[in-house]
């Protein structure tokens, strides 16, 4: 399995997670790892700096899509035309600029929370407004209301801005629920873009299936966002890629101005090449720690903290908790951190239905799950 660096070292860090609080809180909230990078990318990118090789990146370059078209080969059955592909700085970007040409200004464009909160920023950046239809609840897992999406998209939304696999809840959409979604949607003439970020951390048993291969509606009126951000820990390198099925797809991805594509960086275009080609069996090691640490997790709840509960998904390194039964209001993350010193995401940012709830970034060392854990059950216990 992965193992994290060691606290000392992460507490030099510059990045968000490491100095967005003071030394005394213990940082589980955004989206990063404290796992060293896979060998396969610190040697390619201090290859790099060796060279002096800092300069713009060259968009023809087909070699990091190349990549990522055979890792989705070997992992999801799946293999992406290159030609159809584009690039850009990040997922946020992809998403902004795809939907600027898949809707009218004032559009409606659908999102299911509890769902990555900037969501509700890149619907307005890109000209739509934003349409909340509430993932379906049933205490154990989460479910795409597909009734809900159905009805907002007969009232005029034209668009459905997909989480897939899910953030904050690790849900892994199956596949008849993504076929039956396709032909909504095309049956209302809409679009959707799926933002597919954490799909290369689907966890054991479970299988992610990409939103462009379930269906030719799909193929036809989807754009996929990709990266390695996440799954290799290169949110500072700034590269993501748009995916493309269809000639009409296609043809939005080619419209594109060339800066969308040559803003990108060119350690995020080495990075995430080197990562998808040659980085296959850490990635599966690091899922094995984030499995690993969820267990302990659990564990470490059920015996200190006993009124809180992990809602388990299937992927992600994203831990979304429970805490309602702990009384501590509809922002108990706020509460953690004043009293335990425990940095985590509050559920409210995922939108209402994660009043109560906390997202806690399980990508560390158990130590520091263990520790979290200690510190929220004294913080409590001093309450009492």
């Amino acid at each position: 399995m992965t193992h994290a660096d060691p606290i000392e070292d992460l507490r030099k860090r510059e990045s968000e997670k490491w100095t967005a609080y003071p030394a005394d809180v213990l940082p589980l909230f955004v989206a990063e790892m404290d796992f060293p990078l896979a060998p396969p990318i610190k040697e390619a990118l201090a290859r790099a700096l060796e060279l002096n090789d800092t300069g713009y990146v060259n968009t023809l370059d087909t070699r990091t899509a190349q990549a990522f078209a055979d890792f989705a080969d070997d992992r999801w059955g799946w293999r992406p035309d290159v030609a159809r592909m584009g690039y850009a700085t990040d997922v946020s970007t992809v998403i902004v600029e795809g939907l600027r040409r898949l809707i009218a200004p004032g559009d409606g464009v659908v999102i299911t929370p509890p769902v990555y909160p900037p969501f509700w920023d890149f619907i307005p950046e890109a000209g739509g407004v934003v349409i909340e239809v509430p993932m379906l609840d049933d205490g154990t897992d989460y479910a795409l209301d597909l009734g809900g999406i159905d009805r907002a998209l007969a009232a005029g939304a034209r668009a459905v801005l997909l989480c897939n696999p899910g953030n904050p809840t690790g849900t892994v959409h199956d596949r008849a629920t993504l076929a039956e979604l396709s032909r909504i949607v095309a049956r209302h003439g809409a679009s959707v873009l799926s933002d597919e970020i954490h799909a290369p951390l689907v966890h054991a048993g479970a299988t992610f299936t990409p939103y462009l291969t379930v269906s030719d509606e799909a193929r036809d009126h989807g754009i996929a966002a990709a990266s390695g951000s996440k799954v290799f820990n290169l949110a500072g390198l700034k590269t993501a890629m748009f995916v493309s099925e269809s000639d009409r797809m296609t043809a939005i991805v080619r419209s594109l101005p060339v800066e969308v594509g040559v803003r990108a960086g060119l350690f995020g275009f080495i990075a995430t090449r080197e990562g998808f080609s040659h980085a296959r069996d850490w990635v599966d090691a690091t899922v094995a720690a984030v499995e690993a640490n969820l267990e302990l997790l659990t564990a470490q709840l059920a015996e200190h903290v006993p009124g809180a509960r992990l809602r388990r998904g299937r992927a992600t390194y994203l831990a979304w908790l429970d805490l309602r039964a702990l009384d501590l209001g509809d922002d108990p993350a706020a509460w953690i951190l004043a009293h335990a010193r425990v940095a985590l995401v509050s559920g409210l940012d995922f939108g209402p239905a994660g009043a109560g709830f906390a997202r806690l970034n399980v990508a560390c060392a158990p130590e520091t799950i263990v520790e979290a854990v200690r510190r929220i059950s004294e913080a409590l216990g001093d309450r009492r």
